[in-house]
């Protein structure tokens, strides 16, 4: 018979899961803007941390599904991380080669409000996400330590 604990840590890996699917739909949906601009306006360091950030997402996506130990810390680190790349990269003036700054984007840059609506979503999605590694890691140290007392 399964302990509260189990059904809640697997209430969180279902959760998890799901989330995993909007955060794939926001990275997508980012990329998707990206290309409608055309390769031709983002700076090359924006493109290689982009590309980097698009690998790194769909490995954390497979490790969510294929049930990891190591997803929620992926989650964790990609979440976060993207977060703070892509609000440095889009919501500040433009700084250096690492910006792709919608706040004074030439003309030529194609910045819409397609392009503000797929980058803010990415944004508060990898938040979420990376909270989300954070809940799940939370309920698998409480699932351990009630197993551990005989609670479960």
């Amino acid at each position: 018979m399964r302990g509260q604990s189990q059904l809640n840590r697997d209430r969180w890996d279902n959760r998890f899961r799901i989330y995993a699917v909007v955060f794939g739909a926001a990275v997508a949906l980012h990329g998707a803007d990206h290309l409608r601009r055309g390769m031709d306006v983002i700076p090359p360091a924006v493109m290689v941390a982009g590309m980097i950030q698009i690998a790194l997402a769909v490995v954390t996506i497979l490790l969510v599904f294929l049930g990891s130990q190591w997803a929620p810390h992926s989650a964790v680190v990609v979440g976060f991380v993207s977060a703070a790349g892509f609000s440095v990269a889009h919501l500040l003036p433009t700084w250096g080669f690492f910006s792709d700054s919608f706040i004074n984007a030439p003309p030529g840059a194609r910045v819409t409000w397609m392009s503000w609506a797929t980058a803010v979503f990415e944004i508060i999605a990898d938040i979420v996400f990376g909270l989300m590694g954070l809940a799940v890691l939370r309920s698998r140290a409480t699932s351990q330590v009630s197993r551990g007392m005989g609670r479960d």
